[in-house]
């Protein structure tokens, strides 16, 4: 009896170790896991972000189309992505980035310059990467970075030029009325729009756009397209 209680007093310490070792495998998962979680939440506030960003400049893009839909000189900064304000798009990025537990870093949201239309963000977690479990982790934060593009899907024919002027005879009779020589005739309104091989029609008595999600496509992309 004596040499049962011994071997039970041995195997008492042995017993604590394990648990303590198993409880310290759980907690070391615990704070991986809190870790890569706050990464795949950077992740997602990072793209909300940029598609934020591409999503209100193609509604600017639309609007200020809209604004000009009757002189079709106009239509090229448009209907190729360029005349937007930079400012809006951004803005919206941080809201979107806020609202998924983010923060824009910096000024790290701007146009594309790799000569694509669109917008890059990089954010900041508002939460640390250890949450205060993991000594040295308070102040650590995740950050992601993402891009997202505008492509156009329409093109348009443009309208023909105006007719040339017949010569002028050398003894013409009397206009008879004022006339401005330096008045050019108004381009004929464009009704036609093609995008993705749908037809719209552009009433110029009552001129309408598609939505902006058919005029531009909005996607995330990387660096490798």
């Amino acid at each position: 009896m004596p040499r049962v209680r011994s071997d039970s007093g041995q195997a008492f310490p042995v017993y604590v170790a394990s648990i303590a070792g198993l409880l310290f495998l759980a907690f070391v998962y615990f704070a991986v896991g809190q870790a890569a979680t706050t990464r795949n939440g950077a992740q997602t506030a990072a793209d909300a972000a940029a598609l934020a960003a591409a999503q209100d400049a193609r509604r600017q893009l639309r609007d200020g189309w809209l604004d000009v839909i009757l002189d079709p000189a106009q239509w090229e900064r448009f209907i190729e992505a360029e005349d937007y304000t930079e400012s809006s798009a951004c803005q919206q990025a941080a809201v979107f980035a806020a609202r998924n537990g983010a923060d824009l870093a910096g000024e790290e949201c701007a146009r594309l310059a790799d000569g694509r239309k669109g917008f890059g963000v990089t954010v900041k977690t508002t939460g640390t990467v250890g949450r205060s479990l993991v000594p040295g982790t308070e102040s650590m934060h995740a950050t992601a970075s993402a891009k997202a593009v505008i492509e156009p899907k329409c093109s348009f024919v443009p309208p023909e030029p105006p007719a040339s002027e017949p010569p002028i005879p050398e003894d013409p009779e009397p206009d008879p009325g004022p006339t401005d020589p330096d008045e050019e005739p108004e381009p004929e309104p464009i009704t036609e729009l093609t995008c993705d091989d749908v037809t719209w029609t552009i009433d110029p008595d009552d001129p309408k756009l598609p939505s902006a999600a058919d005029l531009f496509t909005v996607r995330l992309t990387g660096d490798d397209e």
